[in-house]
């Protein structure tokens, strides 16, 4: 139980993708930052393109947070939109 918990916690959201970016782009593009166990782009099923943003999980925390700490990226021009995927919302009482 407690790795699907640390798998969970090592994830993010990256948004603004370019609408090109495969799934195993934006895995080859985080993989910098260590082992990447799952990257996905989300696609629309009924029309086959890209929505624009996708999640990636790694397998070890050192490699999430330098991921996430980093303060800019960039794929193919853009600037990503990147977040952890688990971070409790502010208003939570």
């Amino acid at each position: 139980m407690s790795g699907t918990v640390a798998r969970s916690s090592y994830k993010l959201f990256v948004g603004n993708l370019p609408w090109t970016i495969s799934s195993k782009e934006l895995r080859t593009y985080f993989s910098r930052f260590g082992h990447v166990a799952n990257a996905e782009v989300i696609f629309d099923k009924q029309l086959g393109l890209s929505k624009y943003y996708g999640f990636v999980i790694f397998s070890q925390r050192d490699a999430f947070n330098s991921a996430s700490n980093q303060n800019t990226h960039f794929l193919e021009g853009r600037v990503l939109n990147v977040q952890r995927a688990n971070e409790p919302s502010s208003d939570t009482k």
